[in-house]
């Protein structure tokens, strides 16, 4: 593995924080997202990855739905053979929705395209078990979708706590859950989650959840920390905003003399979250670890952010829908209870 941009010039991975979760397992304070938004190959993905061990990350975010693991566990192989240690690393997964009933044969995959003994930290990609193809468009509905149901989600659950205690996971957590779903399955879990993957930026801070979720010893994991620029057509709407652009972030990122994008990482890994930024290129990905060790933002700068939310949510999940006429608010419990079937 190699440094390709003579100037970028590594961290050392010692020099990264890590949260500690309520199992005692420590998880680096940022890791390598790598979904595509459909916009860049496997094989460039794969390659981002042993960039960024190369660089100095130690945490890497995946899920079978991004059809790039087979190309991804190339890649751990050669970091490792590079001289890294498995428990250098630290490796997520996701289970996704049309594999609710067959948890351990999804993640027998994930690991054997991984080309890994075990994960670090596998996740129900999205509470609905509602298939949806890749790429179709937010209208696109499946004539056999279901609402959450309680006790369906339960014996999904189940399953990933077999998992734990067969060893394949050391962890296990959640996905786009919303507080009413959570405060249940916290309620009936043997074996309790300890992450709940979400979407976080300045624009989008979900601050009731997120001190629901830090209360109950629930690690919040940020997806789209800087606000998913590069996200797919079909998830961008004429409402949405734009993080990097607010005139308080740039304020913060002209003092500090770095790209605004940098503030919303370095906001997230202050708040508690832990980001998971995704790039290709390796000046990207190197200022976003960088981030995690360069000097912080003011208690003052962290309270003006903090006064920006504007409630927007970038990844609605319309295809989720089990109903016609229903809107994507109907996914997220806004009221505080689950949507009726």
């Amino acid at each position: 593995m190699t440094i390709e941009n003579e100037n970028v010039t590594g961290v050392d991975p010692n020099s990264v924080p890590k949260q500690t979760l309520a199992s005692g397992d420590q998880i680096p304070v940022i890791g390598l997202g790598t979904f595509g938004s459909d916009c860049f190959s496997a094989a460039e993905i794969a390659k981002a990855v042993e960039g960024a061990a190369a660089i100095g990350y130690r945490h890497f975010d995946c899920a079978s739905v991004y059809g790039n693991e087979a190309s991804i566990g190339k890649s751990l192989k050669t970091v490792m053979e590079s001289g890294i240690r498995r428990d250098e690393l630290w490796i997520t997964s996701k289970v996704w929705n049309d594999m609710h009933g067959e948890v351990a044969k999804s993640c027998e995959q994930s690991l054997k395209d991984l080309q890994l003994d075990y994960l670090d930290l596998f996740l129900i990609h999205w509470p609905f078990p509602n298939f949806h193809a890749p790429g179709c468009d937010v209208n696109a509905r499946n004539e056999n979708a279901q609402p959450y149901i309680h006790e369906t989600y339960m014996k999904t659950w189940r399953q990933m706590e077999a998992l734990h205690e067969k060893g394949w996971v050391k962890n296990i957590g959640t996905s786009n859950m919303t507080q009413p779903k959570m405060a249940l399955l916290l309620r009936d879990a043997n074996i309790k989650p300890v992450c709940n993957e979400m979407e976080l930026h300045p624009h989008f801070q979900q601050q009731e959840l997120f001190q629901y979720l830090t209360d109950h010893q629930v690690q919040p994991i940020g997806f789209c920390p800087i606000g998913s620029p590069a996200r797919p057509e079909r998830d961008k709407t004429p409402e949405d905003t734009v993080d990097i652009e607010d005139p308080v972030i740039i304020k913060i990122a002209e003092r500090l003399n770095i790209h605004p994008a940098t503030v919303c990482i370095k906001w997230a890994i202050q708040r508690g979250q832990v980001p998971i930024p995704f790039s290709i290129q390796e000046n990207h990905y190197f200022s976003n670890l960088q981030s995690a060790v360069s000097d912080p933002i003011s208690e003052e700068e962290m309270k003006a952010i903090a006064q920006i939310e504007k409630g927007c949510r970038l990844i609605k999940g319309q295809v989720f829908l089990w109903k016609d006429k229903q809107t994507w608010e109907d996914l997220w419990d806004l009221n505080g209870k689950i949507t009726p079937p």
